[in-house]
């Protein structure tokens, strides 16, 4: 997780911070990655205000720690069919009594200040003549960050042993594994997929565009973030978003023209092609992608599964799917300075970066895309051989 966030943040110029910050600043990525808080501050003397905050997580770093926490603790239970509660919860205690460890490092060392020039503006003239420049910095929360990244651990682990398809059980739990694990299995394929999706068109984008350096930042740093959300925009999903100030990431033009607005703007499918048509393409794209979802799920499951079930089950996961992007895909981050009443003159110092989704809408239609596209990727799925007994009629 380190080296993918250092890659990261050295492509996005972050190498460049004062102050040898650079480790500081990896850290506290790596810190926001794992679900930990990171709190923004900042000072300015006895004349000036700050207001800062971020919430943000960086999901090319947390799936390169998911797949190496999933490896380590999958290995030594390999070739197994069934394993003990007991046994499991062994494994999953050392790995997290080393993960505790890791994480009250990471969140000790995730703090630094910077100054912030003020340029020679008006604001520069007033900081000098009072002597208050302003600072502002980050500082890991302890508490939360152990508390956040425990339970990210966990789900980890568990989302291991649900997905990973020689992964022991408990017996008590190995019939369950026939409706569930195939689901699973299906929906950590079809969010790979969308990542893969994604890493081809920035590489290419790379290659003929321009911008070497923004694209792997981003490749590195906040990849399934944009190809998660252009999934969920492909179903027909609405977010609201705002992009204001110095705030961005190396994003798609098209959408950083849709969210760069006075106002909260809304970030769908018409609004995408009201600026460029070929957005309407993230749905053929959806559709591709789910019904081969589908057909992977029902191809893996027990032969006595009848059609509807394959499609409620699909329609189970996707809801489940959208719902985890819609919370960890959430961006809010703003920072304000006021000196002796005068606030951002001509320092571009101010901003606000916003990304929320409108929650049940997006969950509802993923309920309907999920019962369709069950339904049509379990019909081709019935001349594939499995498991079971074909049943009559």
């Amino acid at each position: 997780m380190g080296a993918v966030a250092a890659l990261g943040l050295w492509a996005a110029g972050a190498a460049d911070l004062p102050d040898r910050a650079f480790p500081r600043v990896v850290v506290a990525t790596v810190v926001t990655a794992v679900g930990g808080s990171v709190e923004l501050s900042g000072d300015a003397g006895v004349l000036a205000e700050t207001h800062a905050g971020i919430t943000v997580i960086p999901l090319s770093v947390t799936l390169a720690g998911t797949f190496a926490v999933a490896t380590g603790f999958l290995r030594p239970l390999r070739r197994r069919a069934v394993a003990g509660v007991r046994e499991l919860a062994g494994w999953a205690a050392r790995i997290a009594v080393l993960w505790l460890a890791a994480l009250v490092g990471l969140a000790l060392g995730g703090r630094q200040t910077f100054t912030v020039d003020l340029g020679n503006g008006v604001l520069g003239a007033l900081s000098g003549l009072f002597n208050a420049s302003p600072t502002v910095g980050f500082t890991a929360r302890v508490p939360l960050t152990v508390v956040f990244g425990l339970l990210w651990l966990a789900g980890v682990l568990v989302l291991a042993l649900l997905v990973a398809p020689g992964a022991p059980l408990p017996a008590r739990l190995l019939r369950s594994r026939t409706a569930v694990r195939p689901a699973a299995y299906a929906m950590v394929a079809l969010l790979m997929a969308c990542v893969a999706v994604g890493l081809v068109v920035a590489l290419v984008a790379a290659a003929t565009r321009g911008h070497p350096a923004e694209t792997f930042a981003l490749i590195l740093l906040g990849l399934p973030n944009l190809t998660w959300l252009a999934f969920t925009i492909g179903l027909g999903a609405t977010w609201n978003g705002r992009v204001d100030g110095p705030f961005g990431l190396p994003v798609p033009h098209l959408l950083d023209e849709v969210l760069r607005t006075p106002d909260v703007s809304t970030l769908n499918l018409s609004t995408l092609a009201g600026h460029d048509g070929r957005a309407w393409w993230l749905v053929v794209v959806d559709a591709v992608l789910l019904t081969a979802a589908a057909f992977l799920m029902a191809a893996r499951s027990p032969a006595g599964a009848r059609t509807w079930q394959h499609a409620l089950r699909m329609a189970v996961a996707l809801v489940l799917t959208v719902l985890m992007i819609c919370l960890v895909g959430r961006v809010s981050a703003h920072y304000g300075l006021s000196l002796l009443g005068v606030g951002d003159v001509g320092g571009g110092l101010s901003g606000e970066l916003l990304l929320r989704p409108r929650l049940w809408s997006a969950l509802g239609l993923a309920v309907l895309w999920g019962l369709a596209t069950g339904f049509l990727g379990a019909l081709p799925a019935r001349r594939v051989r499995r498991g079971g007994v074909v049943p009559s009629g």
